[in-house]
This record gives C-alpha cells, sequence and structure tokens, in this order.
C-alpha cells in the first residue's frame, strides 16, 4: 500500500512537471516554467514538488533496497560516486546563482564554473543523482519513478533555454553557440 501510494505520487508530480514544462515548449508565450515572473509563489511552486520527488525517490529506495540483483561493487562503485559528484556540481552552482535565480528569479547569464561545459550542468547533475540513487538502491519502484524524473530533466531545458534567449538575447545565442545543452 505504502509502495503504491509513493509511486502514484512520483509519477504524478513528474507527469505534472512534464506536461507544464511540454505546454511551456509548445506555448512560449503562455509559459508555465520557468516562470514569466518571480513571485512569494514561486518557490513554493518550483521547490515543494522538486523536494517531494526526490523525498519520494529516497523512500522507495530504502524500501525496496536490494530488490534488484545489482552487484555490491556496481552498487556501491557507480552509483555513490553518481551521487556524490552530482550534489558537489548541484550545490555548487546553487551556491553561485543562489536558490531564487536557480527556481526562475531575475539574475545574470552563468557561463563559468560548469556551465563552461555544459549549458545544463545542474540537470546533468540530478540526472546524476537518480541515477545514483536507481543504481544505489537497486529499488524497481525508484527505478520507475526515477526513469520518470530522468524523463523530467531531461526535457527541462528545452523550455528554459528560449526563457533564457528572451531574457539574455545574443549573450545567450552566442554562449549557445559555444557550449553544448548537456555536453
Amino acid at each position: 500500500m505504502m509502495h503504491s501510494m509513493l509511486v502514484a505520487l512520483g509519477l504524478g508530480i513528474a507527469a505534472m512537471t512534464l506536461a507544464a514544462i511540454l505546454w511551456s515548449i509548445a506555448f512560449p508565450a503562455r509559459r508555465i516554467g520557468p516562470p514569466k515572473r518571480y513571485t512569494a509563489l514561486t518557490p513554493f511552486l518550483v521547490w515543494v514538488p522538486t523536494f517531494t520527488l526526490f523525498g519520494v525517490l529516497i523512500l522507495l529506495g530504502v524500501l525496496g533496497w536490494a530488490d534488484l540483483a545489482i552487484l555490491s561493487w556496481v552498487r556501491f562503485g557507480v552509483g555513490l560516486p553518481l551521487i556524490l559528484f552530482g550534489n558537489i556540481v548541484v550545490w555548487m552552482e546553487v551556491s553561485h546563482f543562489g536558490v531564487p535565480q536557480t527556481g526562475g528569479a531575475k539574475g545574470t547569464l552563468r557561463t563559468v564554473g560548469m556551465y563552461r561545459y555544459s549549458r545544463n550542468p545542474q540537470y546533468i547533475a540530478d540526472i546524476g543523482i537518480v541515477s545514483g540513487w536507481m543504481i544505489l538502491s537497486a529499488a524497481p519502484w525508484a527505478m520507475v519513478v526515477g526513469l520518470a524524473g530522468i524523463a523530467v530533466l531531461i526535457a527541462a531545458p528545452f523550455s528554459e533555454e528560449p526563457w533564457l534567449k528572451d531574457k539574455y538575447g545574443s549573450t545567450f545565442e552566442q554562449y549557445a553557440t559555444r557550449v553544448g545543452r548537456f555536453f
């Protein structure tokens, strides 16, 4: 019962987030995300689903710990480094942006740090964290919800980059010609 509720919650958050991203790609003038204006409600709308989805993944991983036959050396030798490296990248870049700008507040275009190598290092790092947890936990339902979360993380730049182009114009366009979307 607990697994079912968590899976439904995780897949529901991923589906609603993906729907908002796809809407924003299809209808950029009426975009949902990134927000046109950063308001007091924006952090709630951005961070509550994000941390809830990560919380669901953690719980599903703990509840289904090692249910899949993944070798321990793979779980700990691949999964754990992905989680650690991903967290270092994400939190290093969040510390430069600040939480509000990471969530869509107005700021400056960052092209240094990990952004020298990727236009979306935080999304890549989050994919690493989710993948690492899927491998480390070896939990089937964490894999299902984790894959849905990864789909959201892959789609997000396609909504965000037109927004960045609108905000930063030719500066972003020049940056985009030098640095790949993911790698």
